[in-house]
């Protein structure tokens, strides 16, 4: 695992890694991203509707194929949600966009 990587492990994605609690929160939900530059982040999705946690998200990056262009994150229709907060869900990386 490179530098890069530790710094993204159980970050919460917008939280900067200098951040002093850059971690998830006990009353919040989360989507971990899976794979791609964002690997080992988590989104948080608590005041999202169920409907926007179903399709494609995405996420600002310098790290992706294109700094400063989007990664592309979506969930496995196969793959429920787990109700309550923590993790509930698992987002896959699908490619890069400018």
């Amino acid at each position: 695992m490179n530098s890069d990587e530790q710094l993204l492990r159980g970050r919460v994605y917008g939280h900067d890694h200098d951040d002093p609690n850059p971690g998830p929160l006990a009353h919040r939900t989360y989507a971990t991203l899976i794979g791609g530059p964002l690997d080992g982040l988590l989104l948080d999705v608590t005041d999202w509707q169920p409907e926007e946690s179903d399709g494609v998200v995405a996420l600002s990056t310098e790290l992706g194929r294109w700094p400063g262009g989007r990664a592309l994150y979506d969930p496995r229709p196969e793959e429920l949600r787990t109700p309550g907060h923590g993790a509930m869900r698992r987002f896959y990386y699908s490619g890069d966009t400018p």
